[in-house]
């Protein structure tokens, strides 16, 4: 299953109402670990970015390679 951001920010809402309440919590899943679950969820958003950025990077360095082993003038 795949979750947009408000239906994680609806799970983390009711997951801190959980934690709010402690041991008069409903049944369920343990709210500490879903909330280790969000952390994890938040933690690959994270690593997705910074990899992403990297890549970017990656590309253009590589045009930039590309552009003077062609001869050409350097990529603006």
């Amino acid at each position: 299953m795949i979750l947009d951001a408000n239906q994680i920010a609806s799970i983390r809402q009711q997951n801190d109402e959980e934690l709010r309440l402690g041991g008069r919590a409903t049944r369920g899943y343990p709210a500490q670990t879903v909330k280790n679950l969000l952390h994890t969820i938040e933690a690959l958003k994270q690593e997705k970015r910074k990899w992403k950025k990297l890549a970017q990077a990656r590309g253009k360095a590589l045009e930039a390679i590309a552009a003077l082993a062609g001869g050409a003038d350097t990529p603006r």
